[in-house]
């Protein structure tokens, strides 16, 4: 979008060239390849006004799998400057209890043990930035936009230690040369639909594959810190700064960390979708109140934010039905989400000595959700790649309660906290007696 927007002011140095490397990525091959790459973007604002553009910002597209090579190719090549990533918090293969570099996806442990063409988004990125060494050329620039704090320094790590494992001088090279900023993007944006490609047709006539349809807010963030230049993105709403942190601290621990909260104290109160949560004052007290007392004290000043604006803005933009964003999308994946967005808050509570009464609730709901939707025809059935670790640990509940925050994978040593642990034992107890919004009527 902000692309698409230079192009419309003349710029015509920059274009995309989009990879897909997994299998739910073939849609958007196809599409792109009947509609000669352009797609509709629909933006609706709170009082439900639609807005709808055709994006032609995307010039190629590439299906990994395809042709592995030609992606190799093309990131080799020097007329590609910058290699953004949107590959969803679990992508980076680092373990959120340790930190370290922790593959287990067939694809990066393929790449990992074989000299061939590589697969994987990170055995790509590294092939071509081999390339580029091999021909003593400058390298692109690795700019991940996932929701992840310091997600620049994340996108390093996982590409070094990638790196790491094929060649070490490989590894040096990329870490001495390769810029990797750090990046927060703030844009509720459901996924695409055959309801949001009917509803788009209605309303504008347009008959996309594969639109995109979300909500008028926009919010990007960028470092300025790039290898061979960028486009001018501070002209067209891209807020270029010197330090991302602060800005992507309130995000995280804001907005995602409530999505969190949202997901699973919604589904056992029965709803379908965030508005519908978010509408009831019950939920909407509660949230303010997590973001308050819980999130507020762990920022750093944020320029030019009222904290508290922006959290009223949040129950405004979460309360809006204007682009029907479901509980079951939010809770995909959890195991990835929750240790990025929210147990940073919680830890960092607890080692200041204060009150975690709304986290602690929050995961006695994600362990109830995970406990009572196991069923294969569940309309919010568990969608997360930790799901057997997350059943055993729940299964512990029965006879030990509390073993739920002993799951390392996700927890660390958190769970060792007393605070933590009883505030957990005592809100599952309470669900489980009363449900969930007489348990949260009581904070």
């Amino acid at each position: 979008m902000y692309l698409d927007r230079l192009l419309n002011a003349g710029e015509r140095e920059w274009g995309i060239c989009g990879v897909g490397v997994l299998p739910f990525d073939l849609p958007i091959r196809d599409a792109l390849d009947h509609q000669d790459n352009l797609y509709t973007l629909v933006t609706k604002d709170t009082d439900e006004v639609s807005q709808a553009a055709v994006i032609g910002s995307i010039v190629e597209y590439l299906y990994a799998p395809d042709d592995p090579q030609a992606v190799v190719d093309k990131l080799a090549d020097l007329s590609t400057r910058i290699v953004s990533l949107t590959i969803t918090e679990g992508g980076y293969s680092i373990n959120d209890a340790t930190g370290e570099f922790d593959p287990r996806d067939p694809l990066t442990l393929a790449d990992i043990g074989s000299k061939t063409t590589p697969r994987s988004v990170l055995g790509l990125i590294v092939a071509g930035l081999a390339r580029r060494r091999a021909a003593d050329e400058q390298p692109f620039t690795v700019m991940s936009c996932d929701n992840i704090q310091g997600n620049g320094a994340f996108a390093k790590k996982a590409v070094v230690e990638f790196a790491r494992r094929k060649d070490t001088g490989l590894a040096t090279w990329i870490e001495e040369y390769v810029a990797f900023p750090n990046s927060m993007v703030d844009r509720i944006t459901p996924v695409t639909t055959d309801e949001t490609r009917a509803s788009i047709q209605a309303e504008f006539g347009i008959d996309d594959e594969f639109p995109v349809l979300s909500e008028a807010f926009e919010q990007w963030v960028l470092e300025d810190r790039f290898t061979l230049g960028r486009p001018a993105l501070e002209t067209v709403g891209v807020q270029v700064v010197g330090d991302v942190e602060p800005y992507e601290l309130m995000k995280l621990r804001l907005l995602n960390a409530s999505h969190q909260a949202i997901a699973f104290t919604g589904i056992l109160a029965g709803e379908t979708y965030v508005h519908e949560v978010c509408r009831r004052p019950v939920f909407s007290d509660f949230l303010l109140g997590y973001m308050r007392n819980e999130a507020i004290p762990t920022l750093l000043p944020v320029p030019g934010v009222d904290l508290d604006d922006y959290c009223q803005q949040l129950i405004s933009r979460f309360s809006s039905q204007a682009i029907l964003d479901t509980l079951a999308r939010l809770a995909v994946d959890a195991s990835d989400r929750i240790p990025k967005f929210l147990l940073p808050v919680v830890q960092n509570q607890l080692s200041n000595d204060r009150e975690t009464r709304h986290s602690s609730l929050v995961l006695a709901a994600w362990c109830t959700y995970l406990e009572t939707h196991a069923g294969q025809d569940d309309p919010t059935p568990i969608v997360d790649k930790r799901r057997d670790g997350l059943a055993a640990a729940v299964a512990l509940e029965q006879r030990a309660p509390g073993s739920f925050l002993d799951y390392a994978d996700v927890f660390g040593n958190l769970g060792e906290n007393d605070q933590l642990r009883q505030e957990f034992i005592g809100w599952r107890e309470r669900i489980a007696n009363v449900g969930i919004v007489e348990a949260i009527s009581t904070i």
